[in-house]
């Protein structure tokens, strides 16, 4: 164990922070390091904004879910999947030649890229002493979140992320077991459903102390009700709207 994965394996989503400031040069640190994450073919096919002002982090709250915690964070970062910057500075060398930027490959390209980067931030900032939680719920409202920030063609919030000082000090959520997600020299379905029995029993016991005995479902229970129930179908025409997956 050394501080890397010592830090990696203490983290806690944090939602509630400290009246206390990002400084402009931790926000840089945090996003150059983004910056350095893994990245298909140099393509680095996301960009990320930086929402500071109270009344533009007051209404994507509103729009996130009336989530407080996005309004009351001091930096709330949106982490955007972006294939204009791509079209645009590739027209000239392409010479008249067709573009693919719209393929369903490249879609995938452009989310992976921005998690990736996220995921770097993440790390960066929590190494800083600051807290984070990512927020899927910047896809609710996610068009008129989109025209909230400008947001182009080819270019779609894949989540926000808020960053501060953590004035809280969270439970942690318990993981599968290892078993589950490590498969080796091939995917194993008997390995991959077995062990959920043992993770089960503790989600149960987890989330009836975190909830003070209000509630004590096991995590299938909670998988169920969440597949029970479409969410954001208006993911993929928006998405269409937007210029990804033509091809």
């Amino acid at each position: 164990m050394n501080d890397t994965i010592s830090l990696l394996m203490n983290h806690r989503s944090i939602r509630k922070f400290k009246d206390q400031p990002v400084t402009e040069e931790q926000l840089r640190t945090i996003v150059s390091a983004a910056q350095m994450a893994s990245t298909s073919s140099n393509v680095q096919a996301y960009t990320v904004i930086a929402a500071t002002d109270p009344e533009l982090k007051k209404r994507l709250a509103e729009l996130a879910g009336n989530q407080a915690y996005v309004e009351q964070c001091p930096v709330f970062l949106v982490w955007c999947a972006d294939l204009y910057r791509l079209k645009q500075v590739t027209a000239e060398p392409l010479q008249g030649r067709e573009s693919h930027e719209d393929t369903t490959e490249n879609f995938i390209v452009a989310t992976v890229d921005a998690a990736l980067a996220a995921q770097n931030a993440a790390i960066a900032a929590e190494s800083l002493g600051l807290g984070i939680v990512y927020i899927g719920g910047v896809r609710n409202r996610i068009a008129e979140l989109s025209e909230l920030l400008g947001l182009p063609e080819l270019v779609y919030p894949v989540f926000g992320m808020c960053v501060g000082v953590p004035d809280q000090e969270p439970g942690q959520r318990p993981r599968l077991p290892l078993p589950s997600v490590l498969h080796y020299n091939g995917y194993s379905k008997e390995q991959s459903v077995a062990p959920v029995r043992e993770y089960d029993v503790t989600m149960a016991a987890y989330l009836k102390e975190r909830t003070g005995g209000k509630r004590d479902a096991t995590w299938s229970q909670v998988m169920a009700d969440r597949l029970g129930e479409p969410t954001r179908l208006h993911m993929k025409p928006f998405l269409d709207g937007k210029g990804f997956m033509k091809k």
